[in-house]
């Protein structure tokens, strides 16, 4: 149980700071990344706005910036500056590329920086792409484009991408690292943190297996007493309404201590264990309660799937059945219970219904805990305590299975699933 619990916390504690750091590393690479392509958009913009074609002849730069120059449409525009001249500075050290063509479809110009990688091929290549695609901007590969009709030409402007591409790449993959890194250092943390959490809990809990084993030890010499000397009253003074009571109250006591000791025995997991065939077990358990369930008028269906083998205590295997069976007889409302023992992929799946009140979530979720029975359960004259469910569960448990409660179509289903020898 509590090894559940610390999987819970690391769990949850990992998946949040995941979460979050998740979000924290895409919100500052997208961040990055729109801040990249929007000042080159406008680096862009700039470059289209000074572009000339009258300028296009040889010169020192090789007609990849050309001089300003205003045209006839509008008023250029400075790169955005930071005070710093930075964004000049930008513009100066970007590789701009350009293409012009007249109205009938000829190349009239071809830009582009006197060092640059792209030969006058490849820029028509991607220019022609560019055009075909119809769109007034956007991106081909590690180009950034613009495309402006200029009246009697029309102006395919590039700039390229590839450092800002490969320095976004460099930034994922340092942030996937560091994120890694980071990530299995919270992993190891919250383990640590998680175990320091349930450790109280865990030892609270061992203080209460002990004290209620101990109690039970402690109570058998008693109540043995007690009914020795009942046993001595009555031949002395025959049978007496007191002694009675006495008998009735003590047999209660008895009864109560034993399963005590057998939540003890469950929840410690002290037991040896052995392969079982569970169909045969689930059987043999059923074949006495079916006298039972035929002395109150009721009757029980069962369906079990043979050759099914578990790894566990036949004891206490036979206790898990014999107190589902138990429950249903004494708390069903129907004349029929339903049992059912089917393989699924590597689990023995044990299935117990009898029909029932309807049942808040609340009681669902309260069924295993120690002592609690519901309004309709309490009935001093029986011999129920509220803990054959916690019994039921602690076997489960013990043999590396679970139990759960359900509320389905007007009946109460108990559903054992327990992994079956591999």
């Amino acid at each position: 149980m509590f090894n559940k619990t610390r999987r819970k916390i690391v769990f949850t504690v990992v998946f949040s700071l995941l979460a979050l750091m998740l979000v924290t590393l895409t919100t500052i690479y997208v961040s990055n990344r729109i801040a990249l392509d929007r000042d080159s958009r406008e680096m862009l913009a700039t470059f289209a706005e000074r572009y000339t074609l009258d300028e296009q002849t040889p010169q020192h730069d090789g007609g990849n910036r050309p001089d300003f120059k205003p045209n006839d449409k509008n008023e250029p525009r400075e790169p955005r500056d930071d005070g710093r001249g930075k964004g000049e500075r930008e513009f100066q050290l970007s590789t701009f590329y350009s293409v012009a063509y007249s109205e009938s479809g000829d190349v009239l110009a071809v830009g582009g920086a006197s060092d640059s990688l792209q030969s006058d091929e490849s820029l028509l290549e991607t220019a022609a792409s560019i055009l075909s695609k119809g769109k007034k901007s956007g991106k081909v590969g590690n180009m950034t484009y613009l495309v402006e009709e200029r009246g009697d030409y029309t102006l395919v402007a590039m700039i390229d991408q590839t450092i800002n591409d490969n320095n976004q790449t460099r930034l994922f993959w340092r942030m996937l690292i560091i994120g890694s890194a980071a990530l299995a250092v919270l992993i190891v943390i919250s383990i640590f943190v998680a175990h320091k959490i349930v450790r109280p809990l865990e030892e609270n809990d061992k203080r209460q297996k002990r004290f209620v084993s101990n109690a039970g030890h402690e109570l058998k010499t008693p109540i043995a007493v007690i009914s020795a000397n009942s046993e001595l009253l009555k031949r002395e003074i025959g049978e007496n309404e007191w002694l009675d009571n006495i008998d009735y109250e003590n047999g209660r006591m008895s009864d109560l201590v034993k399963q005590l000791l057998a939540l003890s025995r469950a929840e410690n997991g002290e037991i040896p264990k052995e392969t079982v065939d569970f169909s045969k077990l689930v059987d043999g358990e059923v074949l006495p309660f079916e006298t039972l369930a035929f002395e109150k008028g009721k009757q029980i269906g069962s369906d079990t799937e043979p050759g099914i083998f578990v790894e566990g205590n036949p004891n206490q295997l036979r206790q898990l059945v014999s107190i589902l069976l138990d429950n249903a007889l004494s708390h069903g409302t129907t004349d029929t219970i339903g049992l059912s023992l089917h393989k699924e992929k590597h689990h023995a799946n044990l299935t117990v219904s009898n029909g029932a009140r309807e049942m808040s979530a609340e009681q669902l979720s309260r069924l295993f805990e120690r002592f609690y029975r519901t309004d309709e359960a309490r009935n001093e004259a029986d011999a129920h305590y509220g803990l054959g469910l916690s019994i039921a569960k602690a076997v489960a448990e013990t043999h590396g299975g679970q139990i759960r409660a359900e509320y389905k179509d007007g009946k109460a289903v108990f559903t054992v699933s327990l992994p079956t020898k591999k």
